[in-house]
């Protein structure tokens, strides 16, 4: 099965990064407040990356690695730059 991983700009400027295997539905779900507690009190929120990943295991792998991330590096991988680790 196919997962993503995914980063969201919340309404006040902060990220929050997540994986699922419906990414339309899940940026619904938060902008509904149903998505996450980080997010409820952030709304709107905006897909701005998504990461195609073969299965559930990487999917959460690769979220932990993105949340590890500075924001500065959070933000060259949405711009298409690869951060250093």
């Amino acid at each position: 099965m196919t997962c993503y991983c995914y980063i969201l700009e919340c309404a006040d400027g902060t990220y929050y990064t997540g994986w699922t295997t419906d990414p339309e539905r899940r940026v619904k779900q938060h902008n509904k407040g149903v998505g996450a507690r980080y997010t409820k009190t952030r709304r709107p929120v905006k897909l701005v990356y998504l990461e195609e990943q073969h299965n559930r295991t990487d999917a959460m792998r690769r979220e932990l690695a993105i949340k590890k991330l500075k924001r500065a590096q959070k933000s060259k991988l949405i711009e298409g730059n690869i951060p250093d680790e």
